[in-house]
């Protein structure tokens, strides 16, 4: 338990702000079941629409370090693909 005053700011600090990670870490992850949603439906014209609102979220996030880099990156290629695929 934080004992200090400054520790008891800090513990405050650090709940509002994983609170606030949080709930950006589910919007990206909304925004790539929307992407998976549509490639499911077999719609490649709305994947792609979907995918194209995807990418600035999730690139935004990784940006801020609220997930890695290499995730984000690995989110985009297998999203891709998938799309790739069904166009084909």
């Amino acid at each position: 338990m934080a004992n200090s005053p400054q520790a008891r700011k800090r513990a405050r600090q650090n709940e509002k702000q994983r609170q606030h990670n949080a709930s950006l870490r589910s919007m990206v992850r909304t925004y790539i079941k929307k992407v998976q949603a549509a490639i499911d439906s077999g719609d490649a014209g709305n994947a792609r629409a979907a995918y194209s609102a995807a990418v600035p979220v999730i690139d935004r996030i990784a940006d801020k370090g609220i997930i890695h880099k290499n995730k984000a990156a690995r989110h985009k290629s297998r999203l891709n693909a998938k799309i790739k695929a069904l166009a084909s």
